[in-house]
C-alpha cells in the first residue's frame, strides 16, 4: 500500500491553531501521515542566506530567509501536543529536522521514521546522525546528481553500522563497497524523486527518474510533488511510487512560501482517494477473467449452432454450421474438430451440436 504523506511543512504560519487544524485535515483526508518541520532559524540560516526565487515571490522581498525562517518555527512545546492529537486522529505525526540538536528533540518523541530533506542530501554530519537513530529513512533526492545520491547512501550506510563518526570520507566509501555496507541500507531506505521548485513546471517533474533510482541503487521509490494539481503523484504512483509526499494547506492564499504550491483540503482527499482507487485497480497482474466478467462472457460470446436441420448419421461440414450468442454449447474454436463427424441425432436449425 502507498504510504501518503501530507506534508503541512511550515503552513502553519507559526499558528498554533492552524497547526492543529492542518493534523485534523490530514487524518480526514485520509492521509497516512502529516509532517511539519522542524528546525531553529539561526542554527539554519544566518543573515547572508539569500532565498530561493520562489521565497521573494510569496514573501516579503525585503525579508532575509533567516527572518522568514523565524517565522515559521514550530515550537518544541506543541510538538507533543501535535503527536498526542494525531495519534487520537489515528494519523501518524512526524516532522523533519534540518540540524542535529532538532534531530536529537525528535528522537525524544519516537517517531516511526525520519524524513531527510533534499537540501540536507550532502550534509554528512546530519545524515550520519539520522542514520543513528536506527530507523527508517525516507530520503529525498530533489537538486541531486546520481553521485550524490550514492554518496548520502554510503554515509547512511556507515552510520547505521558504525558508533563512531569516520576518520575520512574514504573509510566511508571503503565500507560501501563491502556487502555490509551496502546490505545496511535494504530495509530502512526509501528514495524519494523530487525536483525542489515551487511549483515545478511539468517539464521538470521527470517521472521517469525513479526509474533510474530504481536501477541505479535497488531501493523503494517514491515521489515528493510540488507540482500543481494532483496528476502528478497519480501518475507517479501507477509508475511504481511507494511513497507519496506532497504539500498542502488550509488556504493557498495565505502568507507565506509554500501554499501556492499546496493542496487545498478538499484537493487533499480527492487525491489520496484516486490513489487508493488506482492502487486497486493496479491488481496482481495476472490476465484472467475477473468474477464480474462471467456473466458478461456467457452472454457476449457466441457458441457453434446448426444453420440447416440435419439428419442423424449426416456428414459434417461447414455449410450446416453457423455461429450466434446462444448461453450454451461448443465455442466457435472447436468448429473444425466437428467438420467431418457425422451427426450423433437429428438436429433442427439453430439447435446446438452435442
Amino acid at each position: 500500500m502507498v504510504r501518503v504523506i501530507a506534508e503541512a511543512g511550515v503552513n502553519h504560519n507559526g499558528d498554533r491553531k492552524m497547526a492543529f487544524d492542518l493534523v485534523r485535515v490530514a487524518a480526514e483526508a485520509g492521509a497516512d501521515a502529516v509532517k511539519f518541520q522542524t528546525f531553529n532559524a539561526e542554527r539554519l540560516a544566518d543573515m547572508s542566506a539569500p532565498k530561493a526565487s520562489y521565497q521573494r515571490h510569496t514573501t516579503d522581498v525585503l525579508e532575509s530567509q533567516l527572518e522568514m525562517l523565524k517565522r515559521l518555527e514550530l515550537p518544541e512545546s506543541w510538538h507533543g501536543e501535535l503527536q498526542s492529537y494525531a495519534d487520537s486522529l489515528g494519523i501518524v505525526f512526524i516532522s523533519t529536522a534540518f540540524d542535529t540538536q532538532s534531530l536529537g528533540f525528535l528522537q525524544s518523541l519516537d517517531l516511526p521514521f525520519y524524513k531527510v530533506p533534499s537540501g540536507e542530501i550532502t550534509n554528512g554530519p546530519l545524515l550520519l546522525e539520522f542514520a543513528r537513530t536506527g530507523k527508517e529513512l525516507i530520503i529525498s533526492t530533489g537538486m541531486s546528481t546520481l553521485a550524490e545520491i550514492e554518496q548520502a547512501l554510503a554515509v547512511v550506510a556507515f552510520g547505521y553500522c558504525r558508533d563512531q563518526a569516520p576518520n575520512s570520507l574514504e573509510e566511508v566509501w571503503r565500507f560501501w563497497s563491502t556487502a555490509d555496507g551496502r546490505n545496511a541500507i535494504e530495509q530502512k531506505v526509501t528514495l524519494l524523486h523530487c525536483t525542489s521548485q515551487y511549483p515545478t513546471p511539468m517539464r521538470e517533474v521527470n517521472l521517469k527518474a525513479m526509474d533510474t533510482l530504481v536501477g541505479a541503487f535497488g531501493l523503494p521509490v517514491g515521489y515528493s510533488d510540488h507540482t500543481q494539481g494532483i496528476a502528478v503523484p497519480v501518475a507517479a504512483v501507477a509508475r511504481g511510487a511507494v511513497v507519496i509526499e506532497k504539500h498542502f494547506t488550509l488556504d493557498r492564499n495565505l502568507p507565506g512560501p509554500d501554499h501556492r504550491a499546496s493542496l487545498e483540503p478538499d484537493e487533499l482527499a480527492t487525491m489520496i482517494r484516486q490513489i487508493r482507487d488506482l492502487e486497486e485497480a493496479m491488481g496482481k497482474g495476472g490476465k484472467h477473467p475477473q468474477p464480474s466478467e462471467w456473466d458478461t462472457r456467457q452472454a457476449a460470446r457466441q457458441q457453434i449452432l446448426f444453420s440447416r436441420p440435419v439428419k442423424k448419421g449426416q456428414v459434417i461440414t461447414q455449410e450446416v454450421l453457423t455461429t450466434a450468442r446462444c448461453g450454451r454449447g461448443i465455442s466457435p474454436m472447436g468448429i473444425w474438430d466437428l467438420i467431418g463427424s457425422t451427426a450423433a441425432r437429428d438436429y433442427e436449425a439453430g439447435e446446438v451440436p452435442e
